[in-house]
């Protein structure tokens, strides 16, 4: 696979490139659905770029030194999802939603701007539980190393409770494709996210140790031997949802509805 990366990379970005014109000359339709078509063309646009790299992440991700076995709170064992609102207790047959993203992917920000919403909503009410598996494949792609650095901030905010808020932050002020996050917002998205004070202090030790670096390494790999090509990736009791069929909050919480017991 890796030899072919060359190859590859060049009909990956015809391919792209081919993709990204279409939806140009397409025009048409509503507003919402104009984001959910622009959110499956990249996630596509991903899959074919990356798709020829992956397979050799396991050994370039060592970079930043890692928390050995540290599990985020809740998760079972590494390359297991975060469940997350774990101050909910779904209702009886809620079903379960699985969504793999990566904080610098940009199709995954044009979905929570989407349906984030909607989805904290389910989650709270107990009508959904909710389950993040957060990959770092686009840092191969982007030659950066924040997606991990990202990731393993969230679950540092996780351990002071503040996963979802800290996963808002990043999706909210997402930079620019390529161009990373820095130390300094990672640690203002914590701030933002409620942490002050020791549990601050906490956080960033635990930041600055990569503590949970490990298991998003774990999370990518895992991911990718179950299928999961790029991001975003939903799966509703473990079928993938295709987002063009469910783009706006509407559709989604209908999906949910039907796929409760």
């Amino acid at each position: 696979m890796a030899k072919n990366t060359t190859t590859q990379g060049k009909a990956a970005a015809g391919s792209r490139q081919a993709k990204i014109q279409a939806a140009r000359k397409s025009g048409g339709s509503g507003g919402a659905n104009k984001i959910v078509v622009a959110t499956v063309v990249l996630v596509v646009a991903i899959i074919a770029v990356v798709a020829g790299v992956v397979w050799t992440q396991a050994s370039q991700k060592n970079a930043i030194t890692g928390g050995g076995n540290a599990l985020p709170p809740g998760v079972t064992a590494l390359g297991a999802g975060f469940p997350a609102f774990p101050d909910v207790t779904p209702a009886p047959g809620a079903p379960t939603l699985d969504l793999y993203e990566d904080f610098q992917c940009p199709a995954c920000k044009a979905f929570e701007d989407q349906l984030g919403s909607t989805i904290e909503d389910l989650a709270k009410a107990g009508k959904v539980k909710v389950v993040y598996h957060v990959k770092n494949f686009l840092d191969d792609n982007l030659r950066n190393d924040w997606s991990t650095k990202a990731a393993n901030a969230a679950f540092c905010a996780a351990d002071a409770g503040k996963f979802q808020e800290f996963h808002d932050q990043a999706y909210a002020h997402q930079p620019s494709e390529g161009e990373g996050f820095t130390d300094a917002q990672l640690k203002s998205f914590a701030q933002a996210a409620g942490i002050s004070g020791a549990a601050l202090t906490t956080w960033q030790q635990c930041y600055d140790a990569g503590k949970y670096v490990d298991y998003v390494n774990s999370v990518e790999t895992k991911s990718f031997k179950d299928g999961v090509r790029g991001t975003p990736t939903v799966k509703l009791n473990g079928k993938e949802l295709d987002l063009q069929q469910v783009g706006t909050p509407e559709l989604f919480t209908q999906a949910i509805q039907n796929a409760t017991k």
